[in-house]
C-alpha cells in the first residue's frame, strides 16, 4: 500500500472579519474626492443644505491647494483628505443624521475651525428659520 500525506483545507479565521479589524479603507486622491463630495451633496442632500455643502467644500479644498509647508502636506494627504472621505460615506450612508460632534475633534480644533463652526451653526439656524425644517 503507497502511503500518502493528504492535506485537506478545512475553514479558517483567516477570511472573515469577525474578530479583527475593518481594513482600511483606501485614500481617494484630492481631485476624484471633490467630485465625489459634490456628486453625494447632489444625489443625497435637499437643495439648501447641498448649496451651503458645496460652497463649504470648494472653499475648503481651495485653502488647502497650494500647501507648501512640509508638516501641512502630511497633515492635507492623510487628515484633511481622511475626514472628507469619512464625510462623504456618512452622508451617502445617511448615518449623519443626528449625530453630534465628537467631543475629541473639537477639542483638537483650532481657534478659526471653531469660528468656522459657529458661522456654520449660524447659517443653518438662519436657513431654518427663514424656510422651516423641510429645507434642512
Amino acid at each position: 500500500m503507497k502511503s500518502s500525506s493528504t492535506l485537506r483545507a478545512t475553514a479558517t479565521a483567516a477570511g472573515s472579519t469577525a474578530g479583527l479589524k475593518p481594513a482600511p479603507m483606501a485614500l481617494l486622491p484630492p481631485i476624484p474626492l471633490y467630485r465625489r463630495l459634490l456628486r453625494t451633496h447632489r444625489k443625497f442632500l435637499p437643495k439648501q443644505m447641498r448649496l451651503l455643502g458645496d460652497e463649504y467644500v470648494k472653499s475648503e479644498f481651495r485653502a488647502h491647494r497650494n500647501v507648501e509647508n512640509p508638516v501641512h502636506i502630511a497633515w492635507v494627504k492623510i487628515g484633511f483628505l481622511t475626514e472628507w472621505q469619512m464625510y462623504a460615506q456618512k452622508i451617502e450612508g445617511d448615518s449623519w443624521l443626528g449625530e453630534k460632534l465628537d467631543s475629541g475633534k473639537i477639542d483638537k480644533m483650532s481657534d478659526q475651525q471653531l469660528g468656522q463652526l459657529y458661522e456654520l451653526m449660524q447659517a443653518i439656524q438662519k436657513a431654518e428659520r427663514e424656510g422651516g425644517d423641510e429645507t434642512l
